[in-house]
C-alpha cells in the first residue's frame, strides 16, 4: 500500500467523521474548545454546515488522492 493510499483513506475516514458529526449534531464534537469558538461566532447551525461541506471537501481530496490526481504524500 503506498503512501497516496494511506493519507487517502485517512482523508475520507477524517471527513466522514467531520460529515457525520454535522449531520448528527454530536454535542461532544461542537462542544470542543475550538468549536466551541467557531459556534460563537456563526451559531450552532452554521457551525454544522460549515463542518459538513469541510467535511465533503475532505473526502473528495482522498478520493483524489486514491486515484492519483493529488499528490498528499510528496513530502514524506
Amino acid at each position: 500500500m503506498s503512501n497516496d493510499w494511506i493519507f487517502g483513506l485517512v482523508f475520507i475516514a477524517s471527513g466522514l467523521f467531520s460529515l457525520i458529526a454535522s449531520i448528527k449534531d454530536w454535542n461532544f464534537f461542537f462542544g470542543s474548545i475550538k468549536a466551541r469558538l467557531l459556534v460563537s461566532i456563526v451559531g450552532r447551525n452554521g457551525a454544522r454546515i460549515l463542518f459538513g461541506v469541510l467535511g465533503f471537501v475532505i473526502i473528495i481530496v482522498g478520493i483524489l488522492s486514491i486515484l492519483g490526481k493529488v499528490d498528499l504524500a510528496s513530502d514524506f
